[in-house]
């Protein structure tokens, strides 16, 4: 069976060449030429290079590599898709189809248009079940009680976003929202979030008053989560963002969340003293 890679940003998809290269399994690739970083023509055979909204050119190819499963990996940014891409026929046409622009029915359409050519969208985690953590502390420091609440508290908040679709992240502080991710992506939702407690961000006339406590940090999958695509990815750099925005936890879900670089994200988390909780 030969299976194919849609190649979005960041080091997802060089993960998922590296995971099926351990399985024997060798991917077609469909780079992405405004996201997919160049160096992925090193680590792969067959590869072809697509505009963002060239999804006629992107199921060609898989047809004539003869691709019957299909793997996404890597952000494509939202904006790029809905403003700044040139959609070629068939994207057009799906996209007109859509009956709303987030992310869940943009991938859901184009899964529908491979489903149509019979490729199926597969779970994009396939290939690395080892990044997946078990539940429990994955930190030598624990969440404290006031970061446990934080945490009770988050959680109730993402059941509600994941009913309107919104975004993973949430920054919470004294059990009060203070950022939740929208098209900007989790690193620029915890910026934000410590910039707010700076009082560097700007609210209206005033800026907004911090309040008591450090920031909790919640990246979580839906309950309904599908692994196909838009899967919460967490690793080194995220780590890196909390501690420049004085945040001392985080919260992710367990079997659900990728950890790319897992061991030195733990070391980074323990050298700033952050508590990591799967559950």
């Amino acid at each position: 069976m030969r299976y194919g890679l849609i190649a979005g940003n960041g080091r997802f998809p060089f993960m998922v060449v590296e995971g099926a290269r351990r399985k024997g399994v060798s991917l077609s690739v469909v780079a992405i030429r405004e996201e997919t970083d160049p160096r992925i023509e090193q680590e792969v055979e067959r590869l072809t290079w697509v505009g963002i909204g060239q999804l006629g050119k992107m199921i060609r190819f898989f047809k004539a590599e003869g691709v019957e499963k299909a793997i996404m990996a890597g952000q494509v940014k939202h904006v790029r898709i809905f403003s700044g891409a040139i959609p070629d026929a068939r994207m057009l046409k799906m996209l007109l189809k859509l009956p709303r622009r987030n992310t869940n029915s943009l991938i859901g359409g184009i899964a529908a248009e491979l489903a149509s050519e019979g490729i199926d969208l597969i779970d994009s985690t396939g290939f690395l079940r080892n990044c997946l953590p078990d539940a429990g502390a994955l930190t030598r420091r624990k969440p404290n009680a006031a970061e446990r609440a934080d945490i009770d508290y988050g959680r109730e908040i993402a059941g509600q976003l994941a009913v309107l679709n919104l975004g993973q992240t949430i920054v919470v502080r004294g059990k009060a929202c203070v950022a939740v991710e929208a098209m900007e992506g989790t690193d620029a939702t915890i910026r934000r979030a410590g910039e707010i407690m700076r009082g560097d961000h700007q609210g209206g006339s005033e800026s907004v008053k911090p309040r008591k406590g450090p920031l909790t940090v919640l990246k979580l999958s839906k309950p309904d989560q599908d692994m196909r695509f838009d899967v919460p990815v967490v690793g080194v750099p995220t780590i890196e963002v909390m501690a420049n925005a004085s945040a001392t936890c985080l919260c992710i879900s367990a079997g659900k969340t990728l950890m790319f670089d897992r061991d030195e994200m733990v070391s980074v988390a323990d050298q700033h003293k952050i508590a990591i909780l799967a559950l």
